[in-house]
Parts: structure tokens; C-alpha cells; sequence
């Protein structure tokens, strides 16, 4: 699986080139304050996590939805099939002699 962050490219689409503007769109249209050091981290890099909020912030703030934030590729990874040991590499139950097992 494969997520996309893709702020920069709906900000342009709505003509939003700076932080700044973002910065401003949030206070303004989604009533949300943050630092210009958030902001340029949103913009600019793509985040581990995104708190409910603020993605619901920049959706009210872009008119746009977290569909045009978030780009999820879902396709599933091929994994090798790992060939199957041969019997004589499984490990042995007990040795020779044989444990018991303690007293109860």
C-alpha cells in the first residue's frame, strides 16, 4: 500500500501557492490557528499523521475533500512463495532418550 500527500497539488488547483494563503484560508474560512512552521510542514513535506481536524480544517479551508488530500494506492503486494522445507529440516520432538515432562 502506497499514501500520496497531496496538499501542494490541491492548494495550486485552487490557486493557494504559499503557506501563508494556507495559513490565512485556515484561520479565516476553518476558524483554525496554526504556526507558520505547521503550516510549511504540511506543504511541504508529507506528514506520518494527520489529526481529524486538521484535515477536516483544510478540507473547509480548500473546498475540496480528504480525497483530494490523500492519495491511498490499495493494490496488494505480491509476496514470494516461500518453498516449503523438507521434513528432515523440521526440528525433532524430543531426542533419543526422551524427556518427561515435570510433575504437576
Amino acid at each position: 500500500m502506497k499514501i500520496q500527500w497531496r496538499l501542494r497539488m490541491a492548494a495550486a488547483q485552487r490557486e493557494v501557492w504559499t503557506g501563508t494563503e494556507l495559513r490565512r484560508l485556515l484561520a479565516e474560512k476553518a476558524g483554525l490557528e496554526l504556526s507558520s512552521a505547521s503550516v510549511s510542514a504540511l506543504f511541504t513535506k508529507e506528514p506520518s499523521q494527520v489529526k481529524m481536524t486538521t484535515l477536516a480544517a483544510l478540507c473547509t479551508a480548500l473546498e475540496c475533500t480528504p480525497n483530494d488530500l490523500i492519495e491511498v494506492d490499495t493494490t496488494p503486494v505480491e509476496r514470494p512463495i516461500a518453498p516449503l522445507r523438507p521434513i528432515a529440516d523440521l526440528p525433532q520432538a524430543a531426542s533419543a532418550r526422551g524427556r518427561s515432562m515435570p510433575p504437576l
